[in-house]
C-alpha cells in the first residue's frame, strides 16, 4: 500500500524537487555497475555512506549530507523518489525555491541525529533520502491535512486505488515507522525507522513558522483543511477515437 499521486496542484514549477530527484538517480546511475560487487561497493558505503559509530567518535561528518543522495537498490531509490516527486512540489511552492532546499537538507540531518541517538555505536552504513524526504512529509502533513492522495493498495492479485486525505496516508506511514522502530532493532533489519520518525518531527517542526505566516489555524479554517486551491487531477486524453455501432 503506497501513495502514488495527490489531488493538489502546485502554483510554481518545483524546480528544486526535480533537480533533487535528478541528482539521486545521476549518484544512482553513476555506481550501479558495482552493485553486485561486494568489495567495491563496501568501499564506496565506508567513503560516503553516514556509520553512527564513526559520527560519533568525530570523524566522517560529511556523510550526514553524501548519504542523503546515495540509495541501496533500485526498489530503493524508485520508492524514495516517488514519494519526494509526489509531496516535493507543493511544500516547495508554499516554501520558495531555495528555502526548500535549506528545509529539505535539514530536514535530513534531523533524521540523521535520530538516527545515531537511537544507537550511536552502530557500524552498520546508513542511506538513503527517506529522512529528508520523511521531512517533506511531515511540513505537507502540517499544511495540507486533507488534501486527497491516491494510494495504490495491493494484496495477492487484488489491485484498487483508494483516494484518502492527507493525514490519513501520512499518520499512517508515521504509525508504521513507530511500530517499526519501538518493535525492532534501531537498524530495523535495514529500515533505519528512527531516521523516518527523526525526519518527520523535524520537517514539520521547520514548517510551523510558514504555517503560522499563512495564518495557522485560520489557514486551515478558511480551507477547511483542504489546500487553498481547487483540488484537480487531470486525466489523460487518449487519441483512440470511439467507434459507435450503428443502429440497424
Amino acid at each position: 500500500m503506497f501513495p502514488i499521486r495527490d489531488h493538489n496542484p502546485s502554483g510554481n514549477r518545483p524546480y528544486v524537487t526535480w533537480a533533487l530527484i535528478a541528482i539521486n538517480v545521476i549518484v544512482f546511475a553513476l555506481y550501479v555497475p558495482i552493485l553486485n560487487n561486494d568489495a567495491a561497493l563496501s568501499t564506496l558505503w565506508n567513503n560516503w555512506a553516514m556509520i553512527p559509530a564513526e559520527v560519533t567518535a568525530g570523524m566522517d561528518y560529511h556523510t550526514a549530507v553524501t548519504s542523503m543522495f546515495l540509495h541501496g537498490g533500485f526498489m530503493h531509490i524508485a520508492g524514495n523518489m516517488l514519494f519526494l516527486y509526489i509531496f516535493g512540489d507543493n511544500v516547495e511552492d508554499a516554501m520558495g525555491h531555495m528555502p526548500f532546499l535549506g528545509f529539505y537538507l535539514l530536514s535530513g540531518l534531523g533524521a540523521d541525529v535520530f538516527h545515531i541517538m537511537s544507537n550511536p555505536n552502530s557500524p552498520i552504513p546508513t542511506v538513503g533520502a527517506s529522512g529528508a524526504i520523511a521531512g517533506v512529509m511531515g511540513a505537507y502533513l502540517l499544511l495540507y491535512p486533507k488534501a486527497k492522495v491516491d494510494v495504490l493498495f495491493i494484496f495477492i492479485i487484488f489491485f484498487k486505488i483508494f483516494k484518502w486525505p492527507a493525514w490519513v496516508v501520512l499518520a499512517g506511514w508515521m504509525a508504521m515507522q513507530m511500530f517499526g522502530g519501538l518493535s525492532t532493532s534501531a537498524t530495523g533489519g535495514g529500515v533505519a525507522y528512527w531516521a523516518h520518525i527523526g525526519g518527520f518531527i523535524v520537517g514539520a517542526a521547520l514548517a510551523v513558522p510558514l504555517w503560522l505566516r499563512l495564518g495557522g489555524q485560520a489557514f486551515w479554517s478558511k480551507s477547511h483543511y483542504h489546500p487553498p486551491h481547487p483540488e484537480t487531477f487531470v486525466e489523460r486524453s487518449t487519441t483512440i477515437p470511439i467507434v459507435r455501432r450503428r443502429k440497424r
